[in-house]
């Protein structure tokens, strides 16, 4: 029987997932909870505890297991990496000419929305939007396109890329316009991470001239800096088998088709259950075992709390494995800033009738 398998549901250890409702939710090891029980902070019990261990990478995302931690600081990794680790995104379209049938605010919005391969940490992020555009927090791109027909196409052809040229304005076609000393800041040439994103349709005759400027931000100020394209997590899941009423074996095949597939293993000769370790991760709880009455008292469904399961996907310039260093990076920041107010605020004078906040 696997390590997972075990009878014994531990409520400081798991959530238990009922038919209806979950139960032990929330943490219970702190100070003051268990009277013969010390749960003070110990540093040195918290780094044997916490644990980062990578189950799938790849050019674009990233699998990994967060063991040791509260809820909140998971979820405060998750919140950063949406909304404040920086990217780079078009905020400024200067548009010069355009004669397609897309209005000027819709096409300037599809260009925001452009995923560029632009690393934030070369670039200086501007403190308000009246802030003068330099070389070292503005990347200037051209966009030029025009659309004639093809005096060269077949007779018979419909294909509008046969017909016509440029009859589509692609990601490709943003051209870098390098200022002052980027040609030899930036390794790469910046463009979008995606050259065949089809951003407009044009016929002969319409064509569009424009100017780009790119800038850093962060997703809490809009959605197109955010810094990934999905980030989210779940808790480990849990199946405890009851060995004192184990599952008939005429009903194993139905036991385990109740679950993801190949989470529960049946043998083919005695039909007894166990449970594979490896795809356990993978089953989405979904409760099913729990609407079928044969199968009353025979498990019990639960998560393991401190055991986080974090899937992330990037899209911009990140390597999805950095991603999770950027966010503790911010992480580490904001707690030094508040550490500094709290010191400050302690400095000043309890007579004081008003108390205000030092700057961070």
């Amino acid at each position: 029987m696997s390590a997972h398998a075990s009878t014994s549901f531990d409520p400081r250890k798991h959530v238990g997932v009922l038919a209806e409702r979950v139960t032990n939710v929330s943490s219970t090891d702190f100070p003051g909870y268990s009277p013969d029980e010390d749960f003070s902070w110990n540093l040195a019990k918290f780094k044997k505890r916490l644990r980062v261990q990578v189950k799938r990478l790849s050019s674009r995302s990233i699998e990994f297991d967060l063991i040791g931690v509260d809820a909140s600081v998971a979820n405060a990794l998750r919140r950063i990496l949406i909304a404040e680790v920086p990217a780079v995104a078009v905020e400024y379209v200067y548009v010069w000419n355009n004669t397609s049938v897309m209005v000027d605010e819709v096409f300037s919005h599809r260009l925001g929305l452009l995923p560029l391969n632009i690393d934030p940490a070369l670039m200086e992020m501007k403190a308000s939007a009246t802030d003068t555009a330099t070389d070292r927090n503005t990347i200037v791109f051209k966009l030029q396109v025009s659309c004639t027909r093809n005096a060269h196409a077949p007779k018979d052809s419909i294909d509008p890329k046969q017909l016509f040229i440029n009859s589509e304005v692609l990601s490709s076609h943003l051209e870098w316009v390098p200022q002052g000393e980027q040609a030899d800041v930036f390794p790469q040439l910046p463009a979008s991470t995606n050259p065949n994103i089809v951003l407009m349709k044009l016929r002969p005759g319409q064509e569009i001239d424009m100017e780009l400027h790119a800038i850093k931000g962060v997703g809490k100020d809009h959605a197109k800096f955010s810094a990934v394209a999905t980030a989210s997590y779940r808790l480990l899941p849990q199946i405890f088998l009851n060995p004192t009423k184990p599952v008939p074996p005429h009903l194993a095949e139905k036991f385990a088709g109740c679950f993801s597939p190949g989470v529960i293993r049946v043998d083919p000769r005695t039909k007894e259950i166990s449970i594979d370790d490896e795809k356990l991760r993978t089953d989405s709880v979904s409760r099913e075992v729990l609407r079928h009455p044969e199968f009353e008292g025979c498990v019990q469904l639960g998560r393991v709390r401190d055991h986080f399961i974090f899937h992330i996907e990037s899209e911009g310039a990140y390597e999805p494995q950095r991603l999770l260093l950027e966010s503790t990076r911010v992480m580490r920041q904001k707690i030094a800033d508040l550490k500094k107010a709290a010191e400050a605020l302690m400095a000043v004078n309890v007579d004081d009738e008003d108390v205000s906040m030092a700057d961070a």
